[in-house]
Order: C-alpha cells, then sequence, then structure tokens
C-alpha cells in the first residue's frame, strides 16, 4: 500500500446543504478542485431527494446518477423518460438540459458524479469483493462503501456505509468490501486538465 496522497473521508464529517427548491438535501463526498458552481472539474455527493421536481442546470457538466436507497426516479431528461429504479445502476445524462425528477415511491437517496465535459472524464462502476485501487495518471479514485464492512488492506482502517477513500498522485491499496461499493475512476482531458 502506497499512503502518498491517499486520504479517508468520513460521512459523519459532511455537511447537508438544503436545495433550493426544498426538495432535497445534498451531502459533498470529494469536489476538485472545489465545489463553488462553475468552478468544479468534478464533484461527488449524496442527494437525499424528499419531494418530486426539476433539478438544478449545470452548463458543460454531465452527470451520473446512481440509485442506492429507495424505489428509484422517473427522470424526465429533455423531455423524454428514464426510469431509474434499479439500485446500484449508474445512469448517465447531461447535466445542462432540463430534467425533472418524479419520485416512484418515497424518498431516495442518490450518488451524484458531476464532471465538467471539457476537462474530465468520471466512469462510475458499483463492484464488491477485492479491489486494487490505483490513481490513473493526472486523475483520481474515489471509492465510496455503500454498505458497512468495508477495510482497507494491510491497515486497521474500515469504512462505514458511505465513507470513501480517495486516492490521486502515485496513491495505491486494496479495498476489500463485504457489500457494495461505488468505484469513480475521473481522468482529465482537453484545455483544462492539469
Amino acid at each position: 500500500m502506497t499512503s502518498e496522497a491517499f486520504r479517508i473521508l468520513r460521512a459523519a464529517g459532511r455537511a447537508q446543504v438544503p436545495w433550493k427548491n426544498g426538495g432535497g438535501v445534498t451531502r459533498e463526498i470529494a469536489a476538485s478542485p472545489g465545489a463553488a458552481a462553475g468552478t468544479f472539474d468534478w464533484r461527488v455527493s449524496l442527494a437525499d431527494v424528499t419531494e418530486d421536481g426539476p433539478f438544478s442546470a449545470f452548463p458543460g457538466v454531465d452527470r451520473t446518477l446512481t440509485v442506492v436507497e429507495g424505489a428509484g426516479m422517473d427522470l424526465m431528461v429533455d423531455g423524454e423518460h428514464h426510469i431509474v429504479d434499479e439500485p446500484y445502476w449508474p445512469h448517465d445524462f447531461p447535466g445542462d438540459v432540463e430534467t425533472d425528477g418524479r419520485l416512484l415511491a418515497g424518498p431516495v437517496v442518490n450518488l451524484n458524479v458531476m464532471h465538467r465535459r471539457d476537462r474530465t472524464r468520471a466512469e462510475v462502476a458499483v463492484v464488491r469483493g477485492t479491489l486494487r485501487l490505483m490513481a490513473p495518471e493526472g486523475g483520481a479514485v474515489l471509492a465510496v462503501a455503500l454498505e458497512d464492512g468495508a477495510v482497507i488492506d494491510g491497515t486497521d482502517t474500515g469504512l462505514g456505509c458511505y465513507d470513501a477513500v480517495l486516492l490521486h498522485g502515485r496513491a495505491s491499496c486494496v479495498l476489500r468490501t463485504q457489500g457494495w461499493a461505488a468505484l469513480i475512476t475521473l481522468t482529465g482531458h482537453g484545455p483544462g486538465s492539469r
């Protein structure tokens, strides 16, 4: 295991930011370089959705939504229905078109990955078992435990539900999960890549 640029991000310390429309709250897991509107290259968060309503527009941003709790949503994306009712199944859509969400059967929690398409590419997979995590050159890897029982091999560091590990630089580790985890690989490209 390499500890360079290796961070544990605990769920317990995340602030809940209410939405302007009152339909839910967002808990940011990680962002680069920061989450301020219009400045992030990528941002990963959990959204607690309690009411039907429109999604905020993010010009130049692509999104991946993964239902991690609840029955799911009917998304109307640019006039087209997308039924997102399969738990742990990532669903991609553009963040800069009109999008409206309707809850299928009560509140949900969504893992939300946003990336600025001219600067970053994001790949989202939901996996379980033993995973070797390595950051791509110039990018990052974020693993989010979706259930309790994950541990970083060779350490006594455990991850509870929604805890995460962020790797960049030359960092690597082995994550062993008893349940599901979301693996988000972020790579830079284009004129804004670093």
